[in-house]
């Protein structure tokens, strides 16, 4: 089956009306694209900029009054406001599911870590796989930024690995997660030897992900989710205040506002705490935060642009 595609680009008022025309037409849903402007770092986006609105018709006996059809329409919502000409495109059909899937491919991270799309069974058994649907949000292991996170994290383990017949104590290991996201870093903990972790985010949409993401994983309740954040965790809130291991991936900003917060202090003694999702530029000021609080830089990782450190206690 092939489709027909019909696009009209127009300014945010008349979006609506477009893809209401559109929907009479098209059986399978109507889809909007829009320009987003970020004001910083920090920023989640705003939508701006003209709105193109696309549906597809199914291309059959019928199409060409199905088309005569849509531009009557469109001839009439024009009458009361200035529209643009549409535009066709012819469109192969496919699988698209099978399609999206086929992009994902397992990634190999540090030694022994594979971060792998769910569907895909370990083809590496000597690695320790992470199984992480890609067609959710907050965090795939795609971005160099989880990708160096994990990295050092290995490190860490590896080190304490190494010394726990000299210092006991050093197992088992608990971890606190500072914006988990998608649940990826936690997950990654507890398959890289802690025996718990606590996995905190401001959006309790990413409590969920995260939940199913563990399950996917095997990971039951020796993970620990909540809403929140360093003041949270501070204030007793969940089963600890502290661990040996903390990691954030946020942005860097928002790294040394937490420091401010305290962030520093969910660190314990001989612990250490991985920072990600910092760019070049912006290193020297999450190291001096840090330093700061009386933490000391042991270890750093680059991709690109994106810069990771590990700083100890």
């Amino acid at each position: 089956m092939n489709w027909l595609e019909v696009s009209m680009t127009v300014d945010g008022e008349l979006a609506e009306s477009v893809a209401d025309v559109f929907a009479r037409f098209a059986p399978n849903g109507v889809m909007t694209e829009q320009g987003v402007k970020y004001n910083d770092d920090e920023d989640a986006g705003t939508p701006t900029g003209p709105i193109t609105v696309r549906a597809y018709l199914e291309v059959n006996d019928g199409l060409e009054e199905t088309r005569q059809k849509l531009e009557e329409s469109l001839f009439y919502l024009g009458m009361i406001q200035s529209l643009p000409t549409p535009v066709y495109k012819q469109v192969a059909d496919q699988n698209w599911m099978e399609a999206w899937k086929r992009r994902y491919k397992p990634i190999r991270i540090g030694e022994r870590l594979l971060i792998l799309p769910a569907w895909i069974e370990n083809p590496e058994p000597n690695r320790v796989a992470i199984k992480i649907d890609p067609g959710m949000a907050f965090g795939t292991g795609t971005h160099p930024t989880t990708q160096l996170c994990l990295e050092l994290m290995e490190i860490v383990f590896e080190e304490r690995r190494r010394k726990k017949e000299i210092d006991s104590f050093l197992f088992p290991l608990s971890c606190i997660d500072v914006g988990c996201g998608s649940g990826i870093l936690s997950i990654a903990a507890l398959k890289l030897g802690a025996d718990k972790v606590l996995g905190v985010d401001i959006d309790d949409e990413s409590a969920k992900n995260s939940r199913e993401n563990a399950e996917t994983n095997g990971v039951g309740e020796e993970l620990i989710l909540g809403v929140g954040s360093v003041t949270e965790i501070l204030e007793g809130r969940f089963p600890f205040k502290s661990a040996p291991l903390v990691v954030a991936n946020i942005l860097a900003p928002v790294i040394v506002r937490l420091f401010d917060a305290g962030l520093a202090d969910l660190v314990e003694p001989y612990g250490a705490i991985i920072l990600s999702g910092i760019l070049q530029e912006q290193e020297e000021n999450v190291v001096k935060a840090g330093q700061a609080k009386s933490l000391r830089l042991s270890e750093r990782r680059q991709m690109g642009d994106w810069v990771a450190l590990t700083m100890s206690r």
